[in-house]
């Protein structure tokens, strides 16, 4: 739930680690290494939380711990501002403030907001400083609440169905005619700097691709002026003419799809920063024929390093720490222009993988690991973008998948798809991974589909519709679950001839370069109905073929259980 009024988040701070990863501790003699004197670390440990009026900065916080020896350091405490590409103090001494030592820490500084000395992406760090060095004692802090500038403060719009559909071009009539409600479209991060349109910002003028942009506002406006919930995903993928986008030592992958975003350099969060600005503003509903984009799922399967989000070899760790600084951005720009629009990362359905290394790591490792960084820097209401396909995806049975082993009623469970999905819902439901108002944080299923042509039997149309059907009616049930998006609307002919016709429409396979749909399938009926009076009656025939008798004996709190015979 997003939260329009001011945020006060506690962070944690993490002493010996940021020890040991940011900071460069002096030596203080040059005696052989068996003789070397450590220094003496600081014992305080600090909790901050910032926060802004729109027009202050204001920064609160406590220090708790041992003061430290006072033979070693002095009497004061010192304010650093960083920005969001720094990692740590790394030698600084340009403090902002000090204080004499005490319990507790207030102060107020200008926001500066669409200044030169703009503060709403900067992040706070309380130090003590022993005459040679300053050494944090607080994690780096940002502003929680950038929606206090928003100037579009309208309500978060409720599609009044779960059901969402990955769009073919031209077909919003049938979009309309199966009911659906919630649609998605891709944003090429990476192409949409050229020439045509220009954009300033914090007084600089940065050039937009026309062509592309006139694109997406055609289809932005056909979509939201049909009523559709519109949610952008955000890919950042190669271009030779844009370095500033990619991380620095990262080049060109053939294995990679979509890289991560930079927001390791200057250029690369000062062009986040304008990117996300311009989208915010072109697509608030406040621009006519525009339209609106209410949610924004930044990268695609961010587990997935090596292809879907490539960063270079890196633990877990590192990774999930470059890839928060970018979300950070995001966040920041889209909901100081949009205080209601809800921003996603989003992981496939590897909960935890055997296999993890330094470019694939597990779903439920990467959602602690960001959620941690999070508050620890100061909470934000970060929601889930899943994407629970069967396995595997050449077969659409789901409910079976507990057969290999892989798919389990486990928390440890290898994947987690439809066949176990409540794994993921509990687990978003623990302490740690609340929003900052205390409730289950937004989740999505913003990826799935189920083939109608299957790798070892041919053409299981039914099947296909009776996976549909499950698979709806277990996330419509979720309280947790707000939307859940079809991938195809028609089947691609690659992914077709790789048993991979996920479409509601068959299509003409002898135009692979154009999306000619030629056939309604039977989920393409079940769809229509799956939300409405009827449908029960367009669902029977998926018992049989799952083996039950009733969806409430497998599907908890079934919404149609009282309507069931």
């Amino acid at each position: 739930m997003m939260i329009a009024a001011t945020i006060f988040c506690a962070t944690v701070w993490m002493q010996q680690e940021v020890y040991a990863s940011s900071l460069t501790l002096p030596l203080e003699t040059e005696k052989s290494q068996e003789e070397t004197v450590k220094p003496v670390l600081p014992t305080e440990s600090a909790v901050l939380s910032c926060t802004t009026d729109g027009t202050n900065v204001t920064i609160t916080g406590s220090v708790s711990g041992p003061t430290s020896d006072p033979t070693v350091y002095d009497n004061y405490w010192y304010l650093f501002e960083l920005q969001p590409y720094e990692d740590g103090l790394n030698g600084r001494t340009n403090y902002t403030t000090w204080w004499t030592k005490g319990d507790s820490i207030t102060y107020s500084l200008p926001l500066g907001f669409k200044t030169s000395s703009d503060k709403l992406y900067s992040k706070f760090v309380l130090a003590v400083y022993d005459g040679t060095q300053y050494y944090a004692i607080s994690e780096p802090t940002y502003i929680t609440n950038p929606e206090v500038l928003a100037k579009n403060t309208r309500a978060f719009k409720n599609p009044g169905t779960k059901k969402g559909l990955l769009l073919d071009g031209g077909m919003i009539a049938d979009a309309l005619e199966l009911g659906v409600r919630n649609t998605s479209i891709n944003i090429a991060f990476h192409q949409i700097l050229g020439q045509g349109i220009d954009y300033q910002y914090d007084g600089k003028t940065y050039h937009f691709n026309k062509d592309l942009i006139e694109e997406y506002d055609r289809i932005v406006f056909s979509m939201s002026s049909k009523n559709f919930l519109v949610t952008a995903i955000i890919l950042n993928g190669w271009n030779d003419n844009t370095p500033q986008l990619f991380l620095p030592g990262v080049q060109k992958n053939a294995r990679a799809n979509y890289y991560n975003f930079n927001a390791a350099t200057p250029e690369g969060v000062e062009t986040i920063k304008a990117v996300a600005s311009f989208l915010a503003e072109r697509y608030s509903g406040a621009m006519g024929s525009k339209g609106k984009i209410s949610n924004w799922v930044i990268g695609n399967e961010i587990n997935n390093n090596a292809e879907w989000n490539y960063a270079g070899e890196k633990e877990l760790h590192a990774y999930v720490q470059e890839y928060m600084k970018a979300f950070r951005v995001f966040y920041t720009a889209i909901k100081s222009v949009n205080s209601t629009d809800r921003l996603y990362f989003s992981t496939d359905y590897n909960w935890t993988d055997p296999t993890a290394n330094q470019v694939k790591y597990g779903a439920k490792d990467v959602i602690d690991t960001f959620g941690a960084m999070v508050r620890a820097g100061g909470d934000i209401s970060w929601g889930l973008s899943y994407h629970p396909y069967p396995d595997p995806l050449t077969e659409p049975e789901f409910w079976d998948d507990d057969e290999t082993g892989r798919a389990i009623d486990d928390v440890n469970t290898q994947i987690v798809n439809f066949n176990n999905l409540h794994i993921l819902t509990d687990y978003m439901c623990r302490q740690e991974l609340l929003a900052p108002d205390g409730s289950v944080r937004h989740i999505i299923l913003s990826e799935q589909g189920f083939t109608s042509k299957s790798a070892t039997r041919g053409d299981v149309d039914r099947i296909q519709a009776a996976a549909l059907a499950y698979a709806y009616y277990i996330a419509d049930s979720n309280p947790y679950i707000d939307a859940i998006m079809m991938n195809r609307q028609v089947d691609n002919v690659s992914e077709a001839n790789a048993s991979l016709a996920l479409g509601l429409w068959a299509c003409d396979m002898s135009s692979p370069n154009v999306v000619k749909a030629t056939r309604r399938k039977q989920s393409w009926s079940v769809f229509r109905q799956i939300d409405g009076p009827e449908s029960l009656k367009y669902t029977e025939f998926a018992k049989e073929i799952i083996g039950i008798e009733r969806w409430s004996d497998v599907i908890p709190n079934f919404k149609w259980k009282n309507y069931e015979k």
